[in-house]
């Protein structure tokens, strides 16, 4: 684990951050006074926004329940994990499969300060945490396979996190050289914020965040998400709104559309 001086250095509190801003509409307490702030003028561009911090966190333990209780999954690597919350992925896996194995990897470091609170696991499984960029597929491969095992099913975590790379061959590419490195009867789980002609107040808040905030964000239409799943098998009901995959445990409290959209396909 990293000392704290260092870490603290680089933590920017002068301009606000998406995982603070994610953790404050969710109603966690590890966010600043400048992300309360741009939390609350995002949503006065689009009052539903923070709506699509919960469906995410929703979509991801639906996914990883399914993933874990119906699909046999025991190897999780959670890419772009975010401040710790309620239900986070190892939770989930090892409520449904005790000997679940995770791996989390994140380069926030307010992620790493807080990171012990992800390093919590079963006795018969195991968690771990990277520090590191998605853009550094090889080596989070490599350094993972310190805890998972990649002859054996890996579900791959990418949660709103290739938003922040604004290329889109690049984006493609890195989540091709991830799933590239995994066998068979591995899984996908992946989430992006979309632009669409029926939702223009997102694309106000998002140009307001980009103006304001760090780091950018990159919008996708559905069918531009849909192509991260190419050559994959993708799960019933396939690239939706996150509200609307599998949506039987979702609960009733968020509107039936939003402008977050998440799928699940297999490795053949």
């Amino acid at each position: 684990m990293t000392d704290n001086a260092p870490l603290a250095s680089r933590i920017d509190t002068t301009r606000p951050h998406t995982a603070r801003i994610w953790n404050y509409w969710t109603g966690g307490k590890d966010n600043y006074r400048v992300d309360r702030d741009a939390g609350d003028q995002i949503r006065k561009l689009h009052p539903g926004i923070g709506d699509y911090a919960l469906a995410d966190r929703l979509f991801l333990g639906r996914s990883v329940h399914h993933l874990a209780a119906e699909l046999g999954i025991r190897q999780f690597l959670d890419i772009g994990t975010g401040l710790p919350s309620a239900d986070n992925t190892h939770e989930v896996a090892q409520r449904a499969t005790p000997e679940a194995r995770i791996v989390y990897v994140d380069n926030d470091p307010l992620v790493l300060a807080h990171a012990r609170a992800l390093l919590t696991s079963t006795p018969e499984g195991r968690t771990d945490y990277l520090d590191a960029d998605l853009r550094d597929a090889d080596a989070i491969v490599e350094r993972a396979s310190d805890t998972l095992d990649f002859s054996r099913p890996v579900a791959l975590m990418l949660l709103g996190v290739v938003i922040f790379i604004e290329d889109d061959e690049e984006s493609y590419g890195i989540v091709r050289r991830l799933m590239d490195a995994l066998p068979s009867g591995s899984h996908l789980v992946l989430s992006h914020t979309i632009t669409s002609a029926a939702m223009p107040d997102v694309d106000a808040a998002v140009a307001f965040w980009n103006e304001h905030g760090t780091p950018r964000l990159t919008q996708r239409t559905p069918e531009q998400v849909r192509r991260y799943f190419d050559g994959l098998e993708l799960l019933d009901p396939g690239v939706v709104s996150c509200n609307h995959w599998r949506p039987e445990n979702a609960g009733g409290e968020l509107p039936a559309e939003v402008a977050m959209f998440g799928g699940v396909g297999r490795k053949p």
